[in-house]
């Protein structure tokens, strides 16, 4: 039986969020208690950063292992140096302090998913002549400093789609009201919505999180939604507009700078109707943390999302018809994905997420409606989950004069 007991690891905070970032300071403590006189070989704290990815597919013998590493960084420091001769400690309890440093460098913030993670990790090891170290492991939040932001990150986004169906037509014009984002806050979001067709659509709001794991030889992804409005139908032949609230979650990051892991985010707004693909408009989204919101880093391409970028102006009144968007170069050198299928004569237009993201996304684009709109009506939205407080307004009507509490 070991005669070490009680091994801990305690850590200062470097803030009060608890994140570290490239080029800080470590600093804390390690004990430990002994049951007995002890021979200590060498005792060492270390900090570290890599990334994992390992998913399989196939089965039987097709079966295939799919696995890479990066390593970041690496310091340690020796509490108990190794020697030619073993060190020994007395029966009792012991502490040591030390202090170690984070490299400065463009590491990608921490991120736990299915088919890997990114993990900054604190480490402390007891090593002793034959025998098994002790060992005592912990977590770091850590969040990079470098992002890269859009131009005009509170300018909004605006988007727009069309939908033949069997009996008329469905169209929605859609506004998010910033491109990036922090952790906790809230988005605003509004839509024009002329449901010329004979069936019930609602509108729905989510936040999507696209998540690629990449190897030398294959790549995985997922898309999960993580927030999510769901409204009131909208009635056959009429035309409303409205507008909600969307949290963004907490400790979710953008991670752009990892080779073998990406972490992207978008705002999808769409229309859920019966028996048929939904229509969507797609607005990228960049969440950062709050201490590097607004600092454009590592700018976009002009035109690459939504408006264009040297916008200045508030979110367009509805309706509206938005201009034609093209398909413009991604922010790394990769091509955008149309995610839009334009034109009516493909019966619909829907918005599908691609294997390979991008922050550009293009707009389809449909004429302002020749019906004389009917009184707005404002159906509430209710965020899945959680009942919403009720100083917060959630979908109203655009043109409004009070809110409506529910």
């Amino acid at each position: 039986m070991s005669p070490i007991k009680d091994l801990a690891l305690i850590y200062e905070a470097p803030n009060e969020a608890g994140i570290f970032s490239g080029g800080e300071i470590v600093i804390g403590s390690v004990s430990f208690t002994l049951t007995k006189d002890t021979k200590v070989k060498s005792f060492k704290v270390k900090v570290k950063g890599e990334a994992r990815v390992h998913w399989t597919d196939n089965t039987g013998d097709q079966r295939r292992s799919h696995n890479a590493h990066r390593k970041y960084f690496k310091d340690k420091e020796y509490l108990i140096a190794e020697n030619a001769k073993d060190t020994e400690l007395s029966k009792g309890v012991h502490s040591y302090k030390f202090k170690l440093k984070i490299p400065e460098g463009d590491w990608p913030s921490a991120f736990s998913g299915f088919h890997g993670k990114i993990v900054y990790t604190l480490e402390a090891w007891i090593y002793r002549s034959w025998r098994m170290p002790a060992f005592v492991q912990k977590e770091l939040r850590f969040v990079t400093k470098y992002f890269p932001l859009p131009d005009q990150t509170m300018c909004p986004q605006t988007g727009s789609v069309s939908k033949k169906m069997s009996k008329g037509e469905v169209q929605m014009s859609a506004t998010v009201d910033r491109r990036s984002c922090s952790p906790g806050e809230t988005l605003s979001i509004t839509a024009h919505i002329s449901n010329m067709s004979s069936k019930n659509v609602a509108p729905k709001v989510s936040i999507q999180e696209r998540i690629h794991y990449h190897t030398i030889s294959s790549s995985e992804h997922s898309d999960l939604s993580v927030s999510k409005v769901v409204g009131n139908a909208i009635k056959p032949n009429s035309v409303e507009s409205v507008s909600c609230q969307l949290k963004v979650p907490e400790k979710a990051y953008t991670v752009h700078n990892c080779e073998i892991i990406s972490v992207q985010y978008y705002v999808k707004v769409y229309l859920d109707i019966s028996f048929t693909i939904d229509p969507a408009v797609i607005f990228p989204l960049v969440i950062v943390p709050a201490r590097v919101t607004g600092q454009t880093i590592a700018p976009h391409p002009a035109g690459a999302v939504g408006v264009p970028s040297n916008c200045d102006f508030p979110a367009p009144a509805f309706p509206f018809t938005a201009p034609a968007l093209p398909v413009v170069p991604g922010p790394y050198g990769y091509p955008t994905p149309d995610l839009m299928q334009h034109g009516p004569t493909s019966g619909y237009n829907n918005a599908y997420p691609q294997p390979v993201a991008s922050y550009g996304f293009a707009s389809a684009v449909f004429p302002p409606s020749v019906v004389q709109p009917q009184a707005p009506f404002a159906p509430p939205f209710i965020q899945h989950g959680e009942q919403p407080p009720s100083h917060m307004p959630i979908f109203q009507p655009a043109n409004s004069s009070k809110s409506d509490e529910l």
